[in-house]
């Protein structure tokens, strides 16, 4: 498996847990309470064996020939700490040390790339391990059960690990030896940084799975299997002609313990779903459930008293200053009958309305117009007098051209002031083309002024 193919997997994992657990514990605050109402913080201790296999295969420098069971064991221990952030997700910091041994069970013999010797085994001594890992319950959501007392996680992270292979001339761990420790920084100049003199550091990812079982509210037995993918082919010593990183496995028991207040549940065997029941059988919820819809009846006969409306004018009866009144009466806000006043249908005195000019060749309405059509169509909608417009041009062109030019600046009129709620009967429209002209047609401005629509009575 290449080793930055399986770092660069565990980043985005772990980024997207923790965005999805974000937004979830977000969503389920309003249903649950949050995390405040939980223990979310633990610590925990192991022990356990380490073997130089792993369960999905590939091989280390040595050990080529042994069986995953047949694989030589040492021991490994370590402490862990989580903050659980769901019901299903924490982030758990693991720091271990201790020893991992390989050997060739047959008489081949493991050549070393630095001092030309061969070798039949190695132990390697962890100093520390130290990764940061998410770790993903799937059995704490449960429909049948209110909480189970087994639980089935994984876990993926990263770390980084210093440690000192010894390789030996016999697959026992004992005869001649290669021991670099001491000599770590000098044996590797342009890697110094990577190096104290006494342990080599080197980057890793652990992904593991495990049981929990729940021994008390405090207590719970974990026992897990880890696999360890070390970004280096030094983990057993320089080993000529090693194509891919090592590796190792870790199985453990240990015990973990859930911290924080006595009164609160521990949340890594919270069962959101029993909090959810709990919570919608709450006798406190129901009263006030009961309260609730007593205060929408209640609200509901105010509005059916408010809404009632015998007479059907659209006014209510608590409102109606004028009760009763026929069917099809216009009335107010207060249910009163509307007065009208009688529409003066005489014609209207024009010469207050200045013309409306246009441009050269042009029937559309200039924007300066507005104001004087908006005044005009007030004063028809008011009255309901009639009115007529006439419409005119200026010489340049044909007779025929100019009388219907006239008429379309007419009509512009006419068709703002329907527009406006003038109805159409109230205007009527007509041209005089270029035969009555307001100003002599030899000069520019006396043209301009000719392009127009007069308001008639």
């Amino acid at each position: 498996m290449n080793y930055s193919t399986i770092k660069k997997a565990v980043t985005c994992s772990l980024i997207a847990a923790l965005g999805f657990t974000g937004a979830a514990q977000a969503q389920d605050a309003k249903v649950f309470g949050g995390r405040s109402q939980y223990r979310t913080w633990s610590i925990g201790i192991n022990g356990g064996i380490t073997s130089p296999n792993v369960l999905v295969g590939g091989s280390n420098a040595f050990g080529n020939k042994v069986g995953l069971f047949e694989a030589p064991v040492r021991e490994y221990y370590g402490i862990n700490v989580r903050k659980q952030f769901s019901s299903w997700f924490g982030l758990q910091l693991d720091a271990n040390r201790g020893r991992i041994f390989a050997h060739n069970e047959d008489a081949f013999p493991t050549r070393n790339a630095w001092d030309g010797n061969t070798y039949q085994s190695a132990q390697t001594d962890v100093q520390y391990a130290v990764s940061l890992n998410g770790v993903f319950q799937f059995a704490t959501i449960d429909f049948l059960r209110r909480e189970n007392a087994v639980n089935f996680y994984a876990s993926v992270g990263y770390g980084l690990m210093a440690f000192n292979p010894v390789m030996y001339a016999n697959n026992d761990g004992t005869g001649a030896s290669w021991d670099n420790k001491g000599n770590w920084g000098e044996s590797l100049t342009d890697r110094e940084a990577k190096h104290d003199k006494d342990y080599t550091r080197e980057a890793f990812v652990p992904v593991g799975v495990g049981f929990k079982f729940k021994l008390s509210d405090r207590v719970a037995l974990d026992l897990g299997y880890t696999m360890n993918f070390v970004d280096t082919k030094l983990l057993f010593g320089p080993v000529e002609g090693r194509s891919s990183n090592d590796k190792f496995s870790y199985t453990h028991a240990g015990l973990e313990f859930s911290l924080g207040s006595k009164d609160k549940e521990s949340l890594t065997w919270a069962n959101p779903v029993a909090a959810l029941y709990d919570e919608l059988k709450d006798p406190e919820l129901r009263n006030e459930v009961d309260a609730l819809k007593q205060r929408v009846s209640a609200l509901e006969s105010t509005v059916q008293a408010l809404s009632t409306d015998s007479d059907g004018d659209g006014v209510a009866d608590k409102f109606d200053k004028c009760p009763n009144t026929p069917a099809g009466t216009q009335v107010d806000g207060s249910g009163c009958p509307i007065k009208f006043p009688e529409p003066d249908t005489t014609a209207l005195s024009t010469g207050s309305y200045s013309n409306i000019q246009f441009e050269f060749d042009s029937s559309v309405l200039k924007t300066s117009s507005y104001p004087t059509l908006d005044q005009v169509s007030a004063d028809l909608r008011s009255s309901g007098a009639t009115l007529n417009l006439e419409g005119n041009a200026s010489e340049e062109g044909t007779t025929e051209y100019n009388y219907q030019l006239g008429l379309d600046r007419a009509n512009s009129v006419k068709n703002y002031l329907v527009n406006s709620g003038v109805p159409a009967a109230q205007v009527n429209v007509t041209s005089n083309g270029e035969t009555k002209p307001v100003a002599s047609n030899a000069t520019e401005e006396g043209r301009q002024l000719n392009r127009n629509v007069q308001f008639k009575k």
